[in-house]
């Protein structure tokens, strides 16, 4: 039986924090390699990832086949890297992309956006491989939307509007894992995680939305899940680890003007969960591996 294994290529959030990338998850089975969400500069971490854990899966030619959550920038700004970065580093085979409606429309445009590079390194001198700059997009619904011999991926609806948003299930030889995208907390996504191994949901600071002014706060409490919701949640799937993803920590000062850190924040969040919650909790940085 192959080792699963969970790289956090980037733990960030549209807030421009220079040691948290974009959104992107890579689940490694094998030699194989499956991302979820494509956030800014994750061809580049998942080739760190690659270097400081000797899994070949994430070398950009391996880079193959890609899940989007949503179609909101923060997920999305790395889309282009993982179309034409593997594929000028010689992948030879199409790059399968899964996501919600609208997707094609996206890549439809990203392809003709780069228009021009694709003929010169098409018909010029590098000659590049004609099938691996070949994107195939599948708009998914809820259910089984892929397998193969490693896995078996499961789609299902949560709640982040504006947007039609999913979380994903994967089943493994050794483990079910499953993550949230963004989401409100969601009944459905309750159902879908019941009991899997790892639950990697997004979480924001309780105390720091409350902060908020009403424009935030009322958006944050209606697309996100704050970490006393988490904490509910966890209790009710009851995984045997949670991980924490795309945190946000409303890092800002206090009633003193004391500006409050992301550690400070990241021991609040933890603690609001322990509230419901005695399972293992992890709070991972970018480059971490979640220990299965």
């Amino acid at each position: 039986m192959k080792e699963t294994k969970i790289v956090m290529l980037g733990t960030g959030t549209p807030n421009p924090v220079p040691h948290r990338k974009g959104p992107c998850t890579a689940i490694v089975v094998g030699g194989s390699s499956y991302l979820i969400d494509a956030g800014v500069g994750c061809v580049r971490q998942a080739e760190l990832a690659r270097q400081k854990y000797a899994l070949e899966a994430l070398g950009a030619p391996h880079l193959k086949r890609l899940f989007l959550t949503h179609l909101h920038s923060d997920h999305t700004l790395g889309l282009p890297d993982v179309i034409f970065t593997p594929w000028v580093l010689e992948r030879k085979e199409a790059l399968l992309i899964y996501g919600p409606a609208g997707t094609k429309k996206m890549v439809e445009h990203v392809m003709q956006a780069w228009g021009e590079d694709i003929a010169a390194r098409r018909f010029g001198l590098e000659y590049a491989s004609e099938e691996g700059i070949e994107v195939v997009v599948k708009e998914i619904e809820e259910g089984l939307v892929y397998e193969d011999h490693e896995v078996k991926v499961e789609a299902f609806n949560v709640i982040h509007p504006p947007f039609r948003a999913l979380g994903y299930r994967f089943t493994t030889g050794d483990k079910v894992i499953v993550l949230s995208g963004d989401t409100n907390p969601s009944e459905n996504l309750v159902h879908w995680a019941k009991g899997c191994d790892v639950l990697i949901h997004e979480v924001i600071s309780t105390t720091g939305v409350e902060k908020r002014d009403a424009k935030w706060n009322r958006y944050h409490k209606a697309v996100h899940t704050d970490s006393r919701e988490l904490a509910i949640i966890a209790k009710e799937v009851n995984p045997k680890t949670l991980v924490f993803y795309h945190q946000l920590f409303m890092v800002a000062p206090d009633e003193s003007g004391r500006w409050v850190t992301e550690e400070e924040r990241e021991k609040e969040m933890i603690e609001d969960v322990k509230e419901h919650f005695d399972g293992i909790i992890i709070s991972p940085k970018d480059l971490d591996i979640i220990d299965l």
